[in-house]
């Protein structure tokens, strides 16, 4: 057993998690590592914000994490999960798992009309 983390899934967050985890690839190797603990780290990085190789050495190795987290960067699968858990959400507070609206909120800052920098 290793050090509980805040950030890692209960048991039924990882019920919900573990089938949006893509399914290994054919003909290749059999995975071995354990796929909660790759979630783990990697929501261990989103919340800490920690370089990749200050990952704790009681989770799984950074290189592997981040091969994870790239694959499915590319893949898709993070967008997958993402709008996968949004219409659950959605559905569980009653509304269209699919929103009807979006909105996005940008924020400015203020300069001088002459731009640059400030002495202060």
């Amino acid at each position: 057993m290793r050090k509980h983390y805040p950030t890692d899934l209960t048991d039924k967050q990882w019920a919900i998690m573990k089938p949006l985890i893509p399914k290994e690839k054919h003909g290749g190797r059999p995975r071995t590592q354990d796929m909660r603990e790759i979630m783990n780290a990697l929501f261990y990085v989103a919340r800490c914000g920690c370089a990749w190789r200050m990952l704790p050495h009681d989770l799984p190795q950074w290189e592997l994490v981040y091969h994870y987290f790239s694959i499915w960067s590319e893949d898709g699968t993070w967008k997958r999960m993402h709008d996968e858990l949004r219409r659950k959400v959605r559905k569980k507070a009653g509304k269209n798992p699919e929103p009807s609206a979006g909105s996005i909120d940008s924020q400015s800052v203020k300069t001088t009309e002459k731009g640059g920098s400030a002495r202060v």
